[in-house]
């Protein structure tokens, strides 16, 4: 018998996500749920599906299930969908709330326009250049050689917005789509990564972001301050500066302090829909 259930649909620079409220019932969903809601085709349609479940440390605990059933760590464009299905439903304008997520509680401060939310910044908390999810061989040495069978080694920087990220800077980006499925899975990473393509502008970055477990997409939140991360450690842009991040999908605005110790992001999101659909059997 199919299930039954209200889903509402959210985007930040169109990286868009299907929100579950499942706080009264604290069930996630698995992968193969996943996979089918964020079918374009066969489902709803989404980059992926965010489960909010009860949490004893913040106002929701968010798990981010990417488009291939995987789970990702953390998720800026989808925390910021999150955060504004949480508080425009709670019918209160709060200063700032905090959200539970696999890379850390995260305190979120919205900004309010005409239909409740219209952008949040996020305290996205340390940029690691060690961490069990980058190059098991780190050193504290942020870079690495990559290297992909007919092309010459890229030189890289390993950052962890608690996802992992393979930055390449000057690397054109129109290389994203060729390159990208195979630094995804690259051999130093244990748990795949996300890779971003970077230009570095005299004014801030231009990013085209293969996203783990969801291939291209309009935006990426974690990446663009993980390459943010990557041109202040490079000293090509200033630390402690709002810099402009120009995804597919439109800026964000980040922030790196010179001791990578909280990284800021500020971005737009929107809804988009809410509805009910039948979840097939055996899903």
């Amino acid at each position: 018998m199919e299930a039954r259930e209200r889903i509402f649909k959210y985007q930040g620079l169109g990286n868009d996500f299907v929100v579950l409220d499942r706080r009264g019932s604290g069930e996630d969903i698995d992968a193969a749920t996943s996979r089918w809601m964020c079918d374009r085709r066969l489902g709803i349609g989404g980059d992926g599906v965010l489960a909010l479940l009860p949490s004893e440390r913040g106002v929701a605990r968010m798990v981010v299930h990417n488009a291939d059933g995987s789970i990702a760590e953390m998720c800026g464009n989808g925390l910021r969908c999150a955060v504004k299905f949480l508080v425009d439903g709670s019918g209160q304008t709060p200063g700032h709330i905090d959200v539970e997520t696999g890379a850390g509680v995260l305190t979120c401060y919205p900004s309010y326009g005409e239909g409740g939310v219209v952008a949040v910044d996020i305290s996205m908390g340390p940029a690691r250049l060690v961490a069990p999810n980058l190059p098991s061989g780190a050193t504290g040495q942020p870079f690495l050689d990559a290297f992909v069978p007919g092309h010459p080694p890229l030189r890289a920087y390993a950052v962890s917005m608690g996802n992992p990220h393979m930055v390449l800077l000057d690397q054109p980006l129109e290389d994203a789509s060729r390159l990208g499925p195979l630094l995804e899975h690259h051999p130093s990473f244990p748990d795949r990564t996300n890779v971003e393509f970077v230009r570095v502008d005299s004014d801030g970055l231009t990013v085209v972001v293969w996203e783990r477990g969801c291939g291209l997409t309009q935006a990426c939140g974690t990446g663009a301050c993980a390459s943010a991360v990557a041109a202040v450690l490079a000293k090509r842009l200033p630390a402690d500066a709002w810099l402009r991040v120009t995804l597919p999908g439109g800026d964000l605005s980040i922030r790196v302090p010179a001791d990578l110790s909280d990284i800021r992001l500020r971005g737009p999101v929107a809804f988009v829909f809410e509805g009910v659909v039948a979840i097939p059997s055996g899903r």
